[in-house]
């Protein structure tokens, strides 16, 4: 079910296990050794299969659309009467293709893979999109108003293009399938009878893409043993929550009964402030609802209770609008950026741009540029004391731009080039961040959950006056709650927003920044 099988591992660890080791001694959550190993094991990005669907069905359509447009340009441009009626036939079997080849079930990554088998389909489903063509023709009248050899040559080199675009297909998921681009990385919470019916269930269905990982569970009775259908489990949820952040998991299934409740709510408490789907098995449920209030991997169904935010195509939309907006505005307020560059140079020795470390998307750290506001010899990389009013750390020309945010405008370099910041998102918080007392993890319960998204260089916390100085728990948790609001509620259309209200807000809410 995947590039690794951690079975392989369990003889290795039971004698890894005995010896000493302190080299995790720093860390915050030590994981134990088997999900140590699994969770060093390097990992790429996954692709999300409703991308790679949607790419094939694009592919479809321009396959369609080119053939069809190349072939009346090539023979009939220059000879028609009117090229209305090739327009709408051509754009009539461009979407029809889609609604048939849809409703043959062509789209799914197990069919993407396999292009012999749906040959006969592709063949089939494009002859019936044909036949109903020319019954149009026939019942409307106008079929002496198109070339029938320009329908005899869409026909067959349409087929032949579409079957050429399936093989291709088939090399770039078979390609993406070996590099470990398509896996779903899971695991099972919930070991005994329970995990291992779910387990075996997952495993005899073809093309899920999911890998399993291991096993976690509370538990440390027969109830759960140390080996669930051959996979080891590997720890307590909260165990699991820092084995997330570090593989870049993508589903945890619950095998828990409904009846449940109380377990199940404490360790959902622990896990949604992480970037991942979260399910609720149904696979031995007694409770039987209606079909399509399930979603299923193969022929396993399992309730719905968390999606990760920003997924699938909304991931792809939000890259491109930060990738041109951003460069747009780079392009823009490049003659403010110089300006300031040369005025900081002028006013104080030490370099143009600040960087430091902060907390990025999923807990990962990430390394964010400012303009220098304060003295070189008293920066503070590790934001230990926050910046407070007429602070004598900050010069006269870091007054102006910590007002004004024009401190921030490097970040647009993060954005366009680096990727690790978004144009509107939760504001990067630097690691070691604190309120006048305690650290904003302390402060807020759920926190963390803020970094299931990239975060931004300004937010809905930010336009609604939730800027600078965070020095009291208030301040700290109602910029948490703007940013799960924004997380929870995200658009195009909100980030347009947020944008256009920004410097509005830079001007009449400056009661905080200093």
């Amino acid at each position: 079910m995947g590039t690794f099988d951690v079975r392989d591992m369990m003889q290795a660890d039971r004698q890894a296990a005995s010896v000493p080791d302190g080299s995790d001694a720093g860390q915050a959550h030590r994981l134990p050794p088997l999900a140590e190993r699994i969770a060093a094991i390097p990992a790429k990005p996954t692709l999300s299969p409703v991308l790679v669907e949607g790419g094939a069905r694009l592919l479809d359509a321009l396959i369609v659309l080119g053939t069809g447009t190349f072939l009346y340009w090539f023979y009939v441009a220059g000879r028609a009467v009117s090229t209305l009626p090739y327009q709408l036939t051509i754009a009539g079997l461009t979407a029809g293709a889609l609604v048939v080849f849809q409703a043959l079930h062509l789209y799914p990554l197990g069919a993407l893979r396999h292009v012999l088998a749906v040959a006969v389909k592709i063949v089939a489903g494009w002859t019936l999109l044909f036949l109903l063509a020319l019954a149009c023709f026939f019942l409307l009248k106008v079929g002496d108003q198109i070339s029938r050899l320009w329908l005899i040559g869409f026909y067959a080199g349409g087929a032949v293009a579409l079957l050429c675009g399936r093989a291709a297909i088939m090399a770039g998921v078979l390609h993406l399938t070996r590099s470990g681009r398509l896996e779903r990385r899971t695991v099972i919470v919930g070991g005994g009878e329970a995990g291992e019916t779910l387990i075996r269930a997952l495993e005899a269905q073809k093309d899920t893409g999911l890998r399993i990982c291991g096993v976690f569970d509370d538990r440390n009775d027969e109830r759960s043993p140390e080996n669930v259908a051959g996979y080891p489990k590997l720890g307590t949820v909260d165990d699991l929550v820092e084995f997330a952040r570090r593989t870049r998991l993508d589903l945890v299934i619950f095998t828990l009964p409904i009846s449940a409740e109380a377990r199940l709510l404490a360790m959902l408490r622990k896990l949604w402030v992480l970037p991942i789907d979260i399910r609720l098995s149904a696979h031995l449920s007694k409770l039987q609802l209606r079909p399509r209030s399930y979603s299923y991997f193969g022929s396993v169904p399992v309730l719905d209770i968390f999606d990760r935010p920003i997924a699938d195509w909304d991931i792809l939309v939000k890259w491109v609008f930060d990738k041109v907006v951003g460069a747009l505005a780079l392009i823009l307020l490049s003659p403010v950026m110089i300006a300031t560059a040369i005025a900081i140079k002028l006013d104080s020795k030490g370099p143009v741009l600040f960087r430091q470390k902060r907390y990025g998307f999923n807990n990962e750290t990430v390394e964010v540029l400012k303009f220098r506001s304060l003295y070189h010899e008293m920066a503070d990389q590790t934001a230990a004391k926050q910046v407070t009013k007429d602070d004598p750390r900050v010069t006269r020309v870091g007054r102006f731009i910590r007002k004004t945010s024009i401190d921030e405008l490097p970040q647009l370099l993060n954005v366009v080039f680096k990727g690790d910041l978004s144009l509107v998102g939760p504001r990067p918080h630097a690691i070691h961040a604190r309120t006048s007392t305690r650290a904003y993890e302390q402060v807020v319960d759920g926190y963390f959950a803020r970094h299931r998204v990239k975060p931004g260089i300004t937010g809905w916390a930010q336009i609604h006056g939730w800027r600078g100085e965070t020095d009291t728990d208030e301040k700290i948790q109602r910029r948490v709650e703007h940013d799960l609001y924004y997380i929870e509620n995200w658009s195009v259309l909100l980030d347009l927003y947020i944008l256009a209200k920004t410097p509005l807000s830079l001007v009449m809410q400056t009661e905080n920044a200093y």
